[in-house]
């Protein structure tokens, strides 16, 4: 009995402390808390990978989608503007405003010459001036017509220009080499300068009769008549140009040790081009009107015999037409030398 009463008390002593140190395990169950890993779901921190997953960031290959300018195969429709093939419309323009502006020079140079044949046909057509004497442009421009047509015009320019372009040519290549000599040694102008002096003021057409007298009335006179009036103005004007030459380079090519002849190929020569040209537009202009007076004196064919024999035979409008086309050479023939001298001075800077 005492065992048994024992054995209770001894429970409830110990009963206590054994259900204190059973129910101790309840915090160990309190894995609760351990089953906070599941509710904790630290996995789901370790799922917290899904930020690993922030591969979005890697889809920034949306910027690599930028290869939108990529597509810029745009620029390749940049050949767009080829199809579209206005840009040969601004060209045309361009060219038309060309156009516009040669016609409006060509307008303005022709002016002063369409005024004159308006006034040379109406003058007429009024009573201004007598018709017999100054018959109207258009009854000249007939006559013109009826000679170039029976070819009594053909004929007599040919025999014109072969002695005025003969005597032309050998007044240049006597009197540019002559010119040139003269010009560049001081003693050889010392020498001629007075005979020059002397001739250059004789009047060619008073020396007409002594060239018929001495070389007779053929074809000899003309022409010497023609180089002789050429000669001066070539002459003169080339003596000019060596000794208006720049003597700073005439020094520069001396101390370079030139020799004459490359100086005169380097220096004086390129520098007397436009004043040598200038006298050969003049003695061209000369050989055409020398000449015509001296075939009014005595030859059977050329423009100045045509004037001549239409004024005996009171056929005007044939006379006018002489002079027209005596005109017209002159002025084809000054721009001829015009573009050959644009030619040979190339290396001229324009002002």
């Amino acid at each position: 009995m005492s065992t048994g009463t024992d054995t209770k008390s001894t429970a409830a002593e110990a009963g206590p402390e054994s259900g204190a140190h059973t129910r101790a395990p309840a915090p160990v169950r309190e894995p609760a808390p351990a089953r906070e890993p599941a509710a904790a779901g630290e996995p789901a921190a370790v799922r917290e990978p899904a930020p690993v997953r922030e591969p979005a960031p890697v889809r920034e290959p949306a910027p690599v989608r930028e290869p939108a300018p990529v597509r810029e195969p745009a620029l390749v429709r940049d050949p767009a503007p080829a199809p579209s093939a206005p840009a040969p419309a601004p060209a045309a323009p361009a060219a038309l405003r060309a156009v516009a502006r040669w016609l409006r020079a060509a307008a303005l140079r022709s002016a002063a010459i369409v005024a004159l044949l308006a006034l040379w046909e109406a003058a007429p057509r009024l009573g201004l001036v007598d018709p017999t004497f100054l018959p109207p442009v258009s009854e000249v421009a007939a006559a013109w017509w009826e000679l170039a047509g029976n070819g009594q015009l053909a004929e007599h320019t040919q025999a014109s220009l072969v002695r005025s372009f003969g005597g032309f040519g050998i007044a240049v290549v006597v009197a540019v080499p002559l010119g040139l000599l003269i010009g560049w040694y001081r003693p050889v102008a010392v020498l001629l300068g007075p005979l020059l002096e002397v001739f250059r003021n004789t009047a060619a057409l008073a020396l007409l009769p002594v060239f018929v007298l001495l070389l007779g009335i053929g074809e000899t006179s003309k022409v010497s008549i023609v180089v002789y009036a050429c000669v001066w103005p070539i002459l003169l004007n080339t003596i000019s140009a060596v000794g208006n030459a720049d003597p700073t380079l005439v020094r520069l090519a001396r101390s370079m040790d030139l020799s004459t002849p490359r100086l005169f190929q380097k220096v004086i020569l390129p520098a007397s081009v436009p004043a040598v040209f200038t006298g050969i537009r003049l003695a061209g202009a000369v050989s055409i009107l020398v000449l015509v007076a001296a075939e009014m004196i005595g030859a059977k064919a050329g423009l100045g015999y045509l004037i001549n024999a239409s004024q005996f035979n009171f056929a005007i409008p044939e006379m006018y037409a002489g002079i027209v086309t005596i005109s017209a050479i002159g002025v084809a023939f000054n721009q001829l030398l015009v573009t050959v001298e644009r030619r040979l001075s190339l290396w001229r800077v324009p002002a």
